[in-house]
C-alpha cells in the first residue's frame, strides 16, 4: 500500500476513506518489522496502530458515518497515517549511519505523529457506535497512553551523538577519535566493523547527504558536512593510495624548511607559542596558562591595553589555534621528511638520537604517526631490528608499538615488511625489556586476522610467547597471554601452542564442533612428557575426552582413546582416570566394537592396561582402586582373550598381570583361576611360542603371577609334559630376562612333592640352564632372575632323592649357592640356605669312613686327614659336605641378616651339623665359626618361630659341658625372660635349656 491511495477525505465517500487508511494502518504496522534503527519505537507504534484498526472497521459497519466529526477525523487519520508510513519505509531503507545521526527527528516524529492520531481517535463518537463500556473504556485509554508517549533514542545512539558533537564543537582531528567513533557507530547500528563494510557504509552515508542537498535542506547538508569530516579522519573512510596521494601533495607544497612562527601565534606574556590561546574581554589573545597565572598573582587589567578585564571572560580562540595547529603540522612533515638522512648515518649515536626524537613526534599526535607511515619509514625502521644495538632495536620497537596502535594499516605494513615479525620474534628471546616491547608489538598486530596468520608461521614463535606468559614481568605475562588467545583463532597456532606446554586454547576446542576433530587426533598423535599429561589434566582434558569415546563417528571414538591411551601411561593420570569412572565407558568400546574396528578395540584394550598398570603402582599408595567392578567383567575379559587378535590379547593379559599387583589381590587371583584363566594362559604358551614371543611372555608372566598364592596342587593337572618342555625351551631361547625370571618363577612354585615335574624338567635338560643363569654374567645383572633360578634349584636338591642332589652338585651348585649367601636378595639367601640344608641332610651317609690301620704303626702310612664334622672323607660333590664347601661361616654371618626368612633357613643348615652323634663335633665347627654366640642373639628375636628354632639348637648344645661353661651366661637372661613371655613350648625349651646350665633343677614346673 503506498500514500498514493490515501486520498482527500472531501473527495470520496468517507466510508470509502475510512477504509483506505485501516489498509494503511495494518501496512504500516507491518513495515514496522522491518526498520532498521528505533525497533522499540516502531513497534509500540504497531502495538497503537493494530489496536485502532478494530475500532475504525467497526465505525465503518455502523450508520454514523455522516457525522460531521467524522470528516475532520478521517482528514487527521489520512494525513498522519500516511507521515507513519513513509517515515517507517524511509527507515527500513536508507543508510543505516544516516538514520543514527538522525535518530532524534525520527523519535520525535514517532512521538507527534502517535499523538496526533489519538487526538483524532478521540474525536469519533464512541457512543453512537453502541459499544460495551469496556471497549469504551479501553479505547480512552489506548488515546490517553498515546497522547502521552515519550519516546527517545536509545542510550547507544545517543551516547554517539554526543561523540560526534563533541568532536565538531572540539573541531577533533585526531585519527584514533574518529577510528573510534567510526567502531561506536558500527556497533551502535549492527553492522560489522570489518573495514570494507564500514567504507561501504561511509559512502552510502555520503549519497545521502547528496540526496539532502537535491532536497535542498541546507541546514541537514552543513551538519552532515560537519560529520563527514570528523569521520573522514578514520582510516577505513579512505584507502591507503587516497591517503598517501593527499599527503605528498600537501607536502610538495610546502618546501623544505621551517618557518618561523606569526607574531600573533606567541604570547604577549611568555613570548612563546601558544597551546591554547584564550581571548579576554579587551579582546587581546593570550596563552590561558599564563592569562590565568596573570589573574592569580592579583592582577586585574590586561597585560597589553592596562584596560580592567572581566576574569570570567576567557573565549577560546579556535581560529588562532588551527592557525597554530596548521603551522605546527606544515614544520613537522617538513622535519619528519628530512630525517631520513640522519637514519642513514653510519653513527649510532646519531641514529639512536634521531630514533628519540622520531618517538616523541609519534608521542605527540596521530597526524605525524600518519607522515611517519606514509613517509616510509616502516622499512626503514624494520631493517634497524637486525642491528646489535639493543638501544636501537629497543628504540624501534616502542616506535612500532606507537604506530601500530589504532591503526590496522600500519599493523598490516609492519607485518609485510621484509622479515619484520622474524625480527621481532627473535626479541623475544632476550632481556626483559627488549622482550616486553617485543611481546607489546605483538599484541598489538595480532589484533588483525592478516598479521596472525603470519605470526605463527614464524619458526619459534609461539615457544616464545608461551614462555614469555610465565614471565617474573606481569605486564608480559599479561600481554603473552592476550597474544596466544589473538593467535588460538588458527588450529595450527593452537597445536604448537599444546607443544610448547599451554593447553587451554586446545582443551577449548575440544568440546567445538569445527575443530574437536583436528584437535583430538593431534593430541592422540603427539609426544608429550610426563609433566605435559599431568598438566593437561589438571587443565581438565579428562571430561572431553570422555565424551568423545561416545561420539557417533568412529574415527572420532578411535582419537579420543587413543589420546586417552597416550595421556594414561602416567600412572596419576590413570588412578584420575578410574576415579572419575572412565572405566565402564572404556569397557563399553571393548565389548561393542568388534571386527569393523580393529585398531579402536586395540586402543581400548590398551589404555584399559594403563588404567591396571597405575592402580599397581606406587603413587596409588596403598589405597584400594576397584578397576572392574563386576566377576562379569572379568569373565568377559578372560573370554576376549581367545576373541580378538594378538594386540588385545597382549593388553588384556597385562591388565590381568597388574591387577595382581594391586595390594592384597588374592581375591583377583582367585577370580581368574576360577574363570579357567590357567589353562588358557597354558594354551596361549604353546600357541604362541615360536609366533609371538611378546604374548608368549605375557602369559608365562601372568601364570607366575597366579601360582603365588594358595594351594597349587589344583593347577598340577594344567601342567603337562608339553607344557614344561615349553617353559624349558623358553630358558633355552627367550632374550627377555624378564620372561625367563617367570618361568624360573613357576618352576621354583610348582608343587616340590610332585616328582615326575621334576624329573620331567631333568629329562628337558632344564638342571644345566638353570645353573648356567646362575653363572653367567649376562644374567646376573637381574636379581630377581637369580631369586627364581635359587628357588627353582631348590626342588633339585631335596634330600629324598639323593640322585637329583647329585646331578645338581655334579653341575657345581653348591659352591654357588655358597657364594649366594652373602649377596642378592633375602629370598636368594634363603633359596639357598634351603638347598645346602637339603644337600647337608644326606651327608652323614655320604662321607667315606677313614680306614683303621692295622699292624705295626710305624711301618704304617699316615691316614687321611677327615671331615671334622661327619669323621670321614667328604667333597662338595660327593657328600655335599658344608665344612668342606666352606658355608659354615656364611651360614653363621646368615644369622644377622634382618629378614626372618633367611635367618629360620640358615638355622635349618647349621642344625644338620649338631645331628645325632655329630653333636660334639658339629658343635666345634659351628662354635669355632662364631656361630653360637649368633644363635644367641636370637633369642631376642621379635620371630617367635626363629626364637623357638634357635632354642632347639641350643638346647642340644648346652648339653655339652664345654660350651655351658664358654656361652651359658650370655644366653641365660634371654632366656629367662622367654621362660616368662614365650609359648608354651618356648618356655619348655628355654627352661630345659636352664636346667642344662643348672638355673633351674629338673622336676620345675616350666618341664
Amino acid at each position: 500500500m503506498t500514500t498514493a491511495m490515501i486520498v482527500n477525505a472531501s473527495l470520496v465517500p468517507a466510508s470509502e476513506a475510512l477504509s483506505k487508511i485501516v489498509e494503511e494502518m495494518v501496512a504500516t504496522a507491518h513495515a514496522a518489522r522491518d526498520v532498521l534503527v528505533e525497533k522499540e519505537s516502531f513497534a509500540a507504534v504497531s502495538s497503537y496502530l493494530d489496536r485502532i484498526v478494530p475500532v475504525l472497521k467497526e465505525l465503518n459497519k455502523k450508520n454514523t458515518l455522516n457525522f460531521e466529526s467524522l470528516n475532520n477525523v478521517i482528514e487527521i487519520l489520512n494525513r498522519e497515517v500516511r507521515a507513519a508510513n513513509k517515515l517507517t519505509l524511509d527507515c527500513s531503507k536508507q543508510n543505516k549511519v544516516y538514520l543514527l545521526v538522525n535518530c532524534r527527528k525520527i523519535v520525535q516524529r514517532l512521538q507527534d505523529t502517535t499523538r496526533e492520531i489519538s487526538r483524532a481517535v478521540k474525536l469519533i463518537p464512541l457512543a453512537s457506535l453502541d459499544l460495551s463500556s469496556d471497549i469504551n473504556d479501553e479505547v480512552n485509554n489506548l488515546c490517553d497512553n498515546m497522547l502521552k508517549v515519550e519516546f527517545r533514542a536509545a542510550i547507544a545512539e545517543e551516547e554517539v551523538l554526543e561523540r560526534i558533537e563533541s568532536g565538531i564543537q572540539e573541531r577533533n582531528a585526531n585519527r584514533s577519535y574518529a577510528n573510534n567513533l567510526l567502531v561506536l557507530i558500527a556497533e551502535a547500528v549492527g553492522i560489522s566493523t570489518e573495514r570494507s563494510t564500514l567504507k561501504r557504509e561511509f559512502e552510502e552515508f555520503k549519497r545521502e547527504i547528496e540526496d539532502a542537498r537535491v532536497r535542498k535542506d541546507h541546514a541537514e547538508a552543513i551538519q552532515m558536512d560537519q560529520i563527514i569530516a570528523l569521520l573522514g579522519r578514520a582510516d577505513a573512510t579512505l584507502s591507503l593510495e587516497e591517503r598517501e596521494r593527499k599527503y605528498f601533495s600537501k607536502r610538495k607544497s610546502l618546501g623544505n624548511q621551517p618557518l618561523e612562527p606569526l607574531d600573533s601565534f606567541c604570547c604577549p606574556i611568555t613570548h612563546e607559542v601558544m597551546e591554547d590561546p584564550v581571548e579576554t574581554s579587551s579582546d587581546r589573545t593570550f596563552e590561558r596558562s599564563a592569562i590565568e597565572k596573570w589573574f592569580a598573582d592579583g592582577n586585574t587589567t590586561c597585560p597589553l591595553t592596562k584596560i580592567p578585564l572581566n576574569r570570567e571572560i576567557l573565549r577560546p580562540n579556535i581560529t588562532l589555534r588551527k592557525s597554530i595547529e596548521e603551522w605546527k603540522d606544515r614544520n613537522t612533515m617538513i622535519v619528519i621528511a628530512s630525517m631520513k638522512s640522519k637514519l642513514s648515518s653510519g653513527d649510532e649515536e646519531e641514529v639512536l638520537q634521531c630514533l628519540i626524537q622520531l618517538q616523541e613526534l609519534c608521542e605527540e599526535s596521530d597526524s605525524h604517526r600518519e607522515w611517519v607511515v606514509l613517509e616510509n619509514y616502516i622499512s626503514i625502521l624494520v631493517g634497524f631490528l637486525g642491528r646489535s644495538n639493543s638501544l636501537i632495536r629497543n628504540r624501534v620497537l616502542s616506535i612500532f608499538c606507537i604506530l601500530a596502535k589504532d591503526s590496522d594499516d600500519v599493523k598490516e605494513r609492519i607485518a609485510k615488511a621484509d622479515n619484520a615479525i622474524d625480527y621481532i620474534v627473535r626479541s623475544l628471546g632476550r632481556r626483559i625489556g627488549e622482550s616486553k616491547l617485543a611481546v607489546a608489538l605483538l599484541l598489538e598486530l595480532s589484533k588483525i586476522d592478516v598479521v596472525r596468520n603470519h605470526i605463527g608461521e614464524v619458526r619459534g614463535c609461539i615457544l616464545l610467547i608461551v614462555n614469555l606468559s610465565n614471565s617474573e614481568n606481569p605486564q608480559a605475562a599479561e600481554d603473552a597471554m592476550e597474544v596466544l588467545e589473538n593467535l588460538s583463532f588458527l588450529d595450527q597456532n593452537v597445536l604448537q601452542m599444546a607443544m610448547a606446554n599451554y593447553f587451554k586454547p586446545l582443551l577449548q576446542r575440544l568440546s567445538s564442533d569445527e575443530s574437536k576433530i583436528n584437535m583430538v587426533t593431534a593430541l592422540a598423535e603427539m609426544d608429550l612428557t610426563d609433566h605435559r599429561k599431568s598438566s593437561l589434566f589438571d587443565d581438565g582434558v579428562l571430561e572431553p575426552l570422555l565424551h568423545l569415546t561416545s561420539h557417533v563417528n568412529v574415527e572420532v571414538n578411535q582419537a579420543a582413546v587413543k589420546a586417552l591411551h597416550n595421556l594414561s601411561s602416567l600412572p596419576r593420570n590413570g588412578l584420575k582416570m578410574i576415579r572419575e569412572g572412565a572405566v565402564c565407558p572404556l569397557l563399553r568400546l571393548l565389548y561393542l566394537h568388534n571386527a569393523s574396528s580393529p585398531i579402536l578395540r586395540q586402543e581400548v584394550a590398551a589404555t584399559i592396561m594403563n588404567l591396571a598398570v597405575s592402580a599397581s603402582s606406587p603413587e596409588a599408595d596403598g589405597t584400594p582402586v576397584q578397576l572392574l567392578q563386576s566377576d562379569e567383567d572379568i569373565f568377559r575379559l578372560v573370554s576376549l582373550v581367545t576373541l580378538t587378535g594378538p594386540d588385545v590379547q597382549q593388553s588384556i593379559l597385562q591388565t590381568f598381570h597388574a591387577m595382581c599387583q594391586i595390594p592384597s589381590p588374592t581375591d583377583m587371583r582367585a577370580k581368574l583361576i576360577q574363570c579357567s584363566v590357567i589353562p588358557l594362559l597354558v594354551q596361549i604358551c604353546e600357541h604362541h611360542e615360536h609366533n609371538n614371543h611378546v604374548i608368549r611372555a605375557s602369559s608365562v608372566k601372568l601364570f607366575f603371577c597366579l601360582i603365588g598364592d594358595g594351594d597349587n596342587d589344583t593347577l598340577v593337572e594344567h601342567v603337562s609334559q608339553r607344557y614344561l618342555e615349553t617353559l624349558v625351551r623358553i630358558m633355552r631361547t627367550s632374550d627377555s630376562n624378564e620372561e625367563i625370571s617367570a618361568v624360573l618363577g613357576i618352576i621354583s612354585r610348582l608343587p616340590k612333592d610332585h616328582n615326575q615335574i621334576t624329573q620331567w624338567l631333568l629329562d628337558d635338560g632344564a638342571l644345566p640352564i638353570i645353573v648356567k643363569f646362575l653363572t653367567d654374567r649376562q644374567h646376573n645383572s637381574s636379581s630377581q632372575l637369580i631369586e627364581n633360578a635359587v628357588g627353582a634349584l631348590c626342588r633339585f636338591t631335596v634330600s629324598t632323592n639323593i640322585e637329583w642332589q647329585r646331578r645338581a652338585a655334579r653341575a657345581g651348585i653348591i659352591p654357588v649357592l655358597v657364594h649366594l649367601l652373602g649377596s642378592g636378595l633375602a629370598l636368594t639367601k634363603q633359596y639357598a640356605a634351603i638347598s645346602l640344608a637339603q644337600f647337608s641332610h644326606n651327608s652323614i651317609n655320604l662321607c667315606i669312613s677313614v680306614a683303621r690301620h692295622r699292624g705295626f704303626l710305624c711301618f704304617s702310612a699316615p691316614p687321611e686327614p677327615g671331615c671334622p664334622v661327619h669323621m670321614g672323607v667328604c667333597s662338595v660333590e660327593s657328600s655335599f659336605c658344608l665344612v668342606e664347601a666352606e658355608a659354615v661361616e656364611p651360614l653363621v654371618r646368615l644369622l644377622g641378616d634382618p629378614d626372618v626368612g633367611s635367618c629360620e633357613a640358615a638355622l635349618q643348615a647349621l642344625s644338620t651339623l649338631i645331628d645325632a652323634e655329630r653333636l660334639q663335633s658339629g658343635s666345634k665347627v659351628i662354635s669355632q665359626a662364631h656361630g653360637i654366640a649368633a644363635i644367641i642373639r636370637l633369642l631376642s628375636s621379635h620371630s617367635s618361630e626363629l626364637q623357638e628354632k634357635a632354642l632347639r639348637i641350643l638346647e642340644r648344645i648346652f648339653r655339652l659341658e664345654e660350651y655351658k661353661q664358654k656361652y651359658g651366661a650370655s644366653a641365660q637372661m634371654s632366656l629367662v625372660d622367654i621362660t616368662m613371655r614365650g609359648t608354651s613350648t618356648m618356655k619348655s625349651l628355654a627352661a630345659q635349656i636352664l636346667a642344662h646350665l643348672n638355673v633351674l633343677h629338673d622336676q620345675s614346673s616350666y618341664f
